[in-house]
């Protein structure tokens, strides 16, 4: 097991002990294990699960398997000395997730793309519809 801390900008998503965590980054999947080596990398909006330690008491909500998974925004993770640290824009549990909002984001990303913009505008509109479709496939996920 490891340490493990999640921060958001808005909040702790978890802080304790970790048997892994398994995150996307621009490479795919990745997971990290007790005395991963040491690295620094970039990670990309998608899902976030956490297997947490089993006498961590965190105080975390976690799911029927023991899971606590979450929909991660874009970050950074930092494994150094069997201790990970994540720093993310922004971690929900899919519970959170306004469906309806999302849905709205999604149709709003949508036509954007499909208006003649510019190529900074382009690639805006479609971070924001992976953002909307990745909520959407969470609060899925968690019904």
């Amino acid at each position: 097991m490891f340490y493990l801390k999640v921060i958001a900008a808005n909040r702790t998503f978890f802080s304790g002990f970790a048997e892994s965590v398994i995150f996307q980054s621009h490479d795919g999947r990745q997971q990290i294990l007790s005395h991963h080596e040491n690295l620094v990398i970039a990670l990309d909006e998608g899902m976030i699960d956490i297997t947490p330690a089993e006498h961590a008491g965190n105080g975390s909500a976690e799911n029927n398997d023991g899971h606590l998974t979450g929909l991660a925004g874009r970050g950074f993770a930092e494994v150094v000395n069997n201790r990970v640290t994540i720093i993310l824009e922004s971690c929900e549990k899919p519970e959170e997730i306004d469906v309806r909002r999302a849905e709205e984001a999604k149709e709003r990303a949508e036509e954007k793309l499909r208006q003649k913009t510019s190529i900074q505008e382009y690639y805006h509109s479609r971070a924001s519809l992976a953002r909307a479709m990745a909520r959407l496939a969470a609060a899925k996920k968690n019904n």
